[in-house]
Order: C-alpha cells, then structure tokens, then sequence
C-alpha cells in the first residue's frame, strides 16, 4: 500500500513538473496543478473505481440499472426544465416538466421511461448552462479527482444543483450516503464507453479529455451554434 502511494506520489510530482515546462494556456491557467491531481486521479479511478463500476455493470440486471437510471433522470430532467426557464427556453422546460409529470405519475416515480418512448425530448440544460446563457464566463478549467473536467462556472452549478436536489433532504445520512453513492455509480457506468474510447485514441489523455470536455460545453451552452473557434494554444 505503501508502494502504491509512494507511486501516486511520484507521478503527480512528475506530471507537475511535466505541466510547468509545456505552461498554462487562457483556458488551462492552472494546467500543471491540474495535471497534478489528474495524475492522483487516474490510478484511483482505474485500480478501484472502474473495476468496481464494471462489476456493477456485469453482475446486475440490466432491467435494474435502467429503473435506476430512469430515477436520477427524472430528477435532472426537472432541474433542466427549471434552467429551460431560467435561459428563457419556454419549449424546453415544457418539455421537461411534460416528462416528469408523465414518468412520475405513469412510470411508477421514474423508474419507467415512458416519455422517451412517446417522443418527448430531454432537454439536458442545467445550470452552468444557464450561467453561460446569462453571459457569465467559465473560468478556469479545473480537474477534481474522483470527479473528473469542470470550470469555476460549471462548479458553482454543479454546487448548486446539488444543494437544491431531493437527496440532500433525506434526514438519514446513511441511507443519503447510499443514494449518493448510487448516483455517483450510475454515472460512471454511463462514461465506461467513452473511457474506453480515450484510451483508444489519445496520446494525451489529459488534453483529450479537456479539449473534449471545453467543446462539448460550449456546444452545449449555444444549443450547437458554436462561435468562432479561438486559437489557445
């Protein structure tokens, strides 16, 4: 164990010093810190965290991991039609509001997706989207262990998102924790794919995934109608 973290250790020194020679670009100003936790972050996720997630995906029925992804669904889709409001998408937020009345009341409290299955849309905004919408900038990209890309503009909705969520309500902190721990699991199994897909065509897996992660919350943020591309680096 020891070993292990004496390892970790060193190749988040070395990634460090890696950051520092190649420098931060507008998007990146914290690149070598970054690199440094991504360094902690990718033999964690890889030793302990995708084994596990993996054996969730092998060993469980998959009849259940769908209910249960349904349930976190339903609930973002109602954050989503709350930010459809707020950046002034009224066509969206019916949208998801439609959906969660119906898979609620018809879909035993989400855990059928009925909705998909009548042609109703999701309408995946949430609120860093709505921050971007409202003109604030991202910020600095930064990458948290365990969690993997952000800005400070996605963060802070990340933050906020799960302040206002139904889990954090649940009087019982263990059965919270359990909930979390759930979603959190859910999530990653839904990423096992593109996971796969880095290790396949990256040589920098680092850059990879933030280029990736920028661009696809800037496509995001303009519903695909992406600006000029700007030339960082």
């Amino acid at each position: 164990m020891k070993t292990r973290i004496r390892a970790i250790a060193f190749a988040a020194a070395a990634t460090l010093l890696t950051g520092c020679a190649m420098g931060p670009t507008k998007s990146d100003p914290f690149e070598p810190f970054n690199r440094a936790m991504y360094a902690i972050h990718e033999p964690i996720d890889a030793n302990v965290v995708r084994p596990a997630v993996q054996a969730y995906v092998d060993y469980t029925p998959r009849v259940l991991r769908l209910a249960i992804s349904n349930v976190f669904n339903n609930i973002d889709d109602l954050f989503s039609g709350i930010n459809g409001l707020l950046q002034g998408k009224p066509e969206k937020a019916g949208n998801d509001f439609g959906r969660v009345l119906i898979n609620t009341g018809f879909g035993f409290g989400g855990l059928i997706d009925i909705a998909s299955d009548a042609g109703i849309e999701r309408g995946n905004e949430d609120f860093g989207q709505t921050f971007g919408v409202w003109g604030f900038r991202q910020g600095p990209y930064l990458f948290v262990p365990l969690f993997g890309p952000s800005t400070v503009r996605d963060g802070t909705g990340t933050v906020i998102r799960s302040y206002l969520g139904p889990v954090g309500y649940v009087s019982d902190v263990r059965w919270r924790n359990v909930i979390y721990g759930v979603g959190a699991v859910d999530q990653r199994a839904q990423a096992l794919d593109a996971s796969s897909m880095v290790d396949k065509a990256a040589l920098d897996r680092y850059t990879f995934i933030r280029r990736a992660y920028l661009q696809r919350r800037e496509y995001l943020v303009n519903d695909g109608k992406l600006p000029p591309e700007k030339e960082e680096e």
